[in-house]
Parts: structure tokens; C-alpha cells; sequence
């Protein structure tokens, strides 16, 4: 069954930072932060690192930044969709910008997605973009503009967070919108859910932290703030 995941909720990846025995420590970090704060995390890390973090965390719905389209049988060196779901993701990524993928192929790993019940979480570069994606109905959309992604400089403008959470759900309003590029404390993973985003998320935010355990938590924490303060808007 596709995992359900409760908005707001907050997104980690790992991209090629670390990996191995400090990888699978930032893993058990977002574990306990998970349950700490009852925040549902959702965990990107390369395939090769996806068993071991699955077998050792419980909270954590894990994802493959990847794969492709071929089923079992032959073929070499290909990211086999049955292959992620037995390793224990629960779902996968497509056109993230260091992979980008064209919209034919975005359509082929959905369809394969959806065989498998595994969430897909998109990304896209421009609004225009999140509008041609939109319409191939993901479960996740993240409008993150490149130039921004993996530490470059500034963050995503506000004006962009509300713009993209518009166009995507004019389409589908079920499609959940995060925003993740540039984020680098848990203010601003805070304020971009505060602005309307169900979800923030970080990679080098974290990885290059200081202290990347303790970023875990404080971003985390804010998501599990800002969940509170828009129960208490609601109320």
C-alpha cells in the first residue's frame, strides 16, 4: 500500500554527502526526531544505502532518488524498480536537477511507480515546469529553482512558495507541494510551511551543517511548530 503522508511533514536527503556508517547515524537521528515530534520524515538516500537504513529505522519512509523502467530479467547496471521496493522504499524521485529526467520519461517511471505503490516525489525547476509535471499527477511536487539548490546563494522568495503552490493545485489539488531549496535553518522550514507549503526539506542545509544531527532536530522540531500554530489558526 502507498504510504499516507500527514502534512506538514519534513523531507531529508543525503544526495552523495556521506554514506555508510555516517549515513545510517544521520538515518537513526531522523528516526528519533521522527517520533520525537510525531512529524512524518521522509528519507532520500542512494539505493546502495536504502536496506540497511530501512532495517534499522521505523518511522522513516524512505525513498530512492532514481530508477528506472526495465522489469526483472535482463539488464545491467539498472536501478530495478522491484529491486527498491524489496530493499524496503516505500516510494521514488524523478528530474531532480542532478538527474533530470524528460517529461516522457517522468510519465514511464510514474506509470511504473504506480505498479508498485510507491509515492512519487517530483521536482521541478520553474513554474512552468511544476504546471507540465503537475499534470502527470505525482503525489509530491518540489517547485525548487536550481540555482538555488545545493547551497547556492539566497533562498526560495516567498512570492515563489505561494506562486507554485498555486499553479500545482489549480490542477490537482491533491498533490502535496514542499519547498526545500536553500533552507538551511529551521526558521526558514518554519516560515516556508507557515506560508501555505505542506512540507520543507534539506540536503546540504543539513550535510554541511555544523552539526548535522542537531540541524536534524531543529528542523524537525520547527515542522512539528508550524503544525501546531496552524492547528491553533484553524481552532
Amino acid at each position: 500500500m502507498k504510504p499516507v503522508i500527514r502534512a506538514p511533514y519534513f523531507e531529508i536527503g543525503t544526495k552523495n554527502y556521506v554514506y555508510g556508517d555516517t549515513l545510517l547515524e544521520y538515518a537513526l537521528a531522523a528516526d528519533r526526531a521522527s517520533e520525537k515530534y510525531d512529524i512524518d520524515v521522509l528519507f532520500i538516500c542512494p539505493a546502495v544505502e536504502i536496506r540497511r537504513v530501512c532495517e534499522n529505522t521505523k518511522r522513516l519512509v524512505v525513498l530512492a532518488p532514481y530508477m528506472d523502467t526495465l522489469r526483472p530479467g535482463r539488464g545491467m547496471a539498472d536501478v530495478l524498480p522491484e529491486g527498491l521496493k524489496a530493499a524496503g522504499a516505500r516510494g521514488v524521485v524523478i528530474n531532480h536537477c542532478e538527474k533530470p529526467m524528460s517529461l516522457p520519461q517522468m510519465k514511464a517511471t510514474i506509470d511504473r511507480a504506480r505498479e508498485l505503490d510507491f509515492l512519487v516525489f517530483a521536482c521541478a525547476d520553474t513554474l512552468e515546469e511544476a504546471k507540465a509535471i503537475a499534470q502527470l499527477h505525482p503525489d509530491i511536487i518540489n517547485p525548487e529553482p536550481s540555482g538555488i539548490i545545493g547551497g547556492g546563494s539566497g533562498v526560495t522568495p516567498m512570492s515563489y512558495v505561494r506562486d507554485s503552490i498555486r499553479v500545482i493545485k489549480e490542477i490537482f489539488p491533491d498533490i502535496m507541494v514542499e519547498q526545500a531549496a536553500g533552507i538551511t535553518s529551521g526558521q526558514q522550514v518554519y516560515d516556508f510551511i507557515m506560508a501555505g507549503s505542506e512540507a520543507a526539506g534539506a540536503a546540504s542545509g543539513i550535510m554541511n551543517a555544523a552539526d548535522p544531527i542537531a540541524m536534524i532536530d531543529e528542523m524537525v522540531a520547527a515542522t512539528r511548530r508550524a503544525a501546531d500554530d496552524l492547528k491553533k489558526q484553524a481552532t
